[in-house]
């Protein structure tokens, strides 16, 4: 563990406790650094909300604009989740603004995530930008993020089946949730959703006059002669697909796409930021370090995404078919996921893949390995626990895949890319 996640979990609550009064009061000790953030565009939904924030850093960027980004969770270290005009914070510069929030802390009791988003406004604050760029951790309506009052600019990803423990089963009420983040009067872009999550989102709108534009009603985006075509009421751009990996990320890009027009960023930017974002642990291609070392000698490709749901999974699912599609490789998934999450529906998306799981553990609270194999055989996939990642790619190159994608929990991905420290996120 870095020393700032170890510190941050040694003096604070690692507990999840959706409220907005602890943060609030954090925050106004140190000067309500939050009503001091460049123009914020704030980014709530379920999947998608990483990749999306990337490709809009990505095309502000290529405007020349000066971003600061703040995102959860980290990888393999704590500074990745917040980036200040371009580099991640560093430790000297985190150390004496953590200082400063402990020493106003007592009697708050802040958690490790308001405490960490808290620093991050802080941070933010004090070093001069043209635009942040600001992801919920969880729902956020009572999301330590939501206590920003004015943004530029609201974005809702996708919102599907996740965190019912926190969020509850029922999906117009979850969306309503995501929606929290909507201001009166403050344009938002939105993802295409499903029928009552897009109804709860339309509600919260309309009651609070936010001019929406809504991907597959005001505005679209597909694959085309491989590119992307970008279609709105008064405009139609031919682009080049992004970098990302897989279909969903056109639907992502499209939303990058309309919330970089309504921040007036040019075509060409935005061009260029589809050709240069990067997201690690999103269908990527593990190339350096230990594992693609392993991999290499059999000629197999290795890749690595964090997606843990079963709509992340769909996805994934249509990445690897696209994939076979092009080059048809046997192909061998490799599994570890977080106890609280619907390891069954996961791998139901794979089902029509044929492809073995190794299923692994990983550090916390994720599915022992043989009763994860046993959700993978019950959705139809042939499964075997294993003891570690190294062990499961042995298991999948024996077996003759050409293809093997690691997946399941962006902790599994944290412990795959810290693995070496040439794969770890800059």
């Amino acid at each position: 563990m870095d020393p700032i996640s170890e510190r941050l979990r040694v003096r604070h609550p690692q507990k999840i406790d959706l409220s907005l009064d602890r943060v609030r009061r954090l925050l106004h000790a140190v000067g309500d650094p939050q009503n001091r953030l460049p123009p914020v565009v704030h980014v709530a939904g379920t999947n998608g909300k990483g990749s999306t924030v990337a490709l809009i850093r990505a095309m502000a960027e290529a405007a020349g604009l000066a971003v600061s980004v703040y995102t959860s969770p980290h990888l393999v270290r704590f500074n990745e989740r917040i980036r200040l005009t371009g580099r991640l914070i560093e430790d000297a510069e985190l150390e004496p603004i953590l200082d400063r929030l402990e020493a106003v802390d007592d009697g708050i009791t802040a958690t490790v995530f308001e405490m960490t988003t808290a620093a991050a406004f802080l941070a933010m604050a004090e070093e001069p930008a043209d635009l942040a760029i600001i992801e919920v951790g969880l729902g956020g309506r009572l999301d330590a993020t939501n206590v920003i009052e004015r943004p530029r600019l609201s974005v809702i990803t996708p919102v599907d089946f996740d965190h019912a423990e926190f969020l509850g089963t029922d999906l117009f009420g979850m969306a309503g949730e995501k929606a929290g983040i909507l201001r009166r009067g403050v344009p938002a872009v939105v993802a295409r959703q499903p029928d009552a999550a897009f109804q709860a989102i339309e509600a919260v709108a309309e009651r609070l006059a936010v001019p929406m534009m809504v991907m597959g009603r005001d505005f679209d985006a597909w694959a085309e002669r491989g590119g992307l075509t970008f279609q709105a009421e008064d405009r139609l751009l031919d682009l080049p697909a992004p970098a990302l990996v897989g279909l969903h990320q056109i639907d992502n890009a499209g939303v990058a796409i309309a919330a970089a027009l309504e921040l007036g960023l040019p075509e060409a930017a935005i061009s260029e930021g589809l050709r240069a974002v990067r997201w690690p642990a999103r269908m990527q291609s593990l190339t350096a370090g230990h594992y693609a070392d392993e991999a290499k000698p059999a000629g197999a490709e290795l890749w690595l995404d964090g997606g843990h749901n079963p709509h992340a999974a769909r996805a994934l699912a249509e990445a690897l078919a696209a994939l076979d599609l092009r080059q048809p490789r046997p192909t061998a998934l490799i599994a570890g996921m977080l106890a609280n999450k619907d390891a069954e529906g996961f791998f139901e998306a794979f089902r029509l893949s044929e492809a073995p799981v190794f299923t692994v553990p990983f550090e916390g609270a994720c599915h022992p390995p043989a009763d994860l194999a046993e959700a993978a055989r019950r959705a139809g996939l042939r499964a075997e626990p294993m003891a570690d990642v190294g062990t499961a790619l042995k298991a999948a190159l024996a077996e003759g895949a050409g293809r093997i994608l690691i997946c399941g929990s962006l902790y599994l991905a944290g412990e795959v890319l810290g693995a070496s420290p040439a794969t770890w996120p800059t």
